[in-house]
């Protein structure tokens, strides 16, 4: 069971669905960590949904104020110690996660 799932992972059907996944939790994570989003201020359920409404507004804000002028690559963040470790022992890694489907 353990290698079928395994093996399924590898396909590129399989990290097509895994990076909407992946990129949706971190948002999620980022609103309820970083802007507090588990707590509600108001009471009523459309008081509560403007209250996420303008989270998610003030969350998309904060991204864009971060992004570099246009024209202007991103900078490169620096390898984990996992990348550090491939590097060391001559294993050949994708640049990034999102070429392992190419």
């Amino acid at each position: 069971m353990q290698l079928r799932v395994r093996a399924e992972q590898q396909t590129p059907e399989w990290q097509a669905r895994y990076a909407v996944r992946s990129g949706v939790e971190g948002t999620i994570n980022e609103l309820a960590h970083g802007h507090g989003l588990r707590r509600c201020r108001y009471r009523g359920q459309h008081k509560a949904h403007l209250q996420h409404v303008f989270t998610a507004i003030a969350a998309n804000i904060e991204r864009l104020s971060r992004r570099p002028p246009t024209g202007e690559a991103p900078p490169s963040r620096p390898p984990t110690a996992f990348q550090n470790y491939l590097d060391q022992h001559g294993i050949t890694r994708p640049r990034s996660w999102r070429s392992a489907r190419d």
